[in-house]
């Protein structure tokens, strides 16, 4: 598996991981308003502060976003391009959103893969304030009581990222947990860890978005290209034939390069390039039952 060395000073905590209420709803967001206005909104209706999001569907007018790009310094291992937009009305086709705050502001990260007026397919960093919704869209959302997402320094990669903010105390009838990976770690068993750590042996990845250093599918496909902005189309633990559950999921991703590609990770082949979040939703009875041990 490859790796990279960051800039900064490696973190001995590689998973950050706190127990949430996961709450499951559907989000409209309406014409002309701005991706993170509309998603600001329904969050605060919620009463939380932080969520995650599956995109499918609908279209941004424009949609503003970032590709990933190589660091021009040594004080990043990556880095993002200059600002692009599509031209006229581009068609989402899927993506996810980490919602969280940034200097007690609504902030999120979103990462997805469009249709461009033109037909031609694109992938990116979507720049939230700057996306229009132009047709009506409805967003699967769950949203977390008890625990969020917040950006804050992280020394090791030398940027601000989302992290977890856990409350003090956990909440009551905890259903989910929050979780976000630092580099070097494969996706795949850093979520079979935090899994067989909390006795958990069926769950959904709920959200999914961060970076990997290249890709290794299951199908045997690569992406050499190592600086990818990627997010997370579908995610289950569910036990092997052997009994042992492990991780499978799908994503889509973007390169520096521009290559975009889909499918299902090759466990222990897909190590995180600066970070990760997602959240597992367990299936396990003793989680419905509020139990976590």
């Amino acid at each position: 598996m490859r790796s990279i060395e960051q800039p900064g000073p490696v973190h001995p905590e590689r998973i950050q991981c706190a127990l949430t209420r996961l709450q499951a709803v559907d989000v409209q967001l309406r014409q002309g308003v701005s991706l993170l206005d509309g998603l600001a909104d329904a969050v605060r209706e919620h009463g939380v502060s932080s969520a995650v999001f599956s995109l499918q569907g609908g279209s941004f007018a424009p949609l503003a976003y970032y590709m990933p790009a190589l660091a021009e310094t040594s004080a990043h291992v990556a880095y993002f391009s200059e600002r692009f937009q599509s031209a006229g009305e581009a068609q989402m086709n899927s993506g996810s959103i980490t919602f969280g705050l940034r200097d007690g502001q609504p902030s999120l990260h979103c990462h997805a893969i469009w249709t461009d007026a033109s037909g031609q397919q694109k992938s990116g960093h979507l720049i939230p304030p700057d996306s229009l919704v132009a047709t009506p869209m409805r967003l699967q959302a769950w949203m977390l009581e008890g625990v969020g997402f917040e950006v804050a320094a992280d020394a090791e990669t030398n940027f601000r990222l989302m992290q977890v903010a856990a409350a003090d105390t956990p909440p009551e009838d905890a259903n989910g947990l929050v979780v976000r990976l630092r580099p070097n770690q494969d996706i795949c068993t850093a979520v079979e860890q935090v899994c067989a750590e909390h006795n958990i042996t069926h769950a959904n990845i709920r959200g999914g978005v961060g970076s990997l250093i290249g890709a290794t599918f299951d199908d045997g496909r690569t992406v050499e290209a190592f600086v990818t902005e990627v997010f997370v189309r579908s995610g289950e633990i569910a036990p092997d034939p052997d009994g042992v559950s492990r991780a499978r999921i799908d994503v889509g991703l973007v390169s520096h390069t521009g290559e975009i590609a889909e499918g299902r990770l090759e466990r222990g082949e897909n190590a995180v390039l600066i970070t990760f979040e997602l959240v597992i939703e367990p299936h396990d009875s003793t989680w419905r039952n509020g139990s976590h041990t």
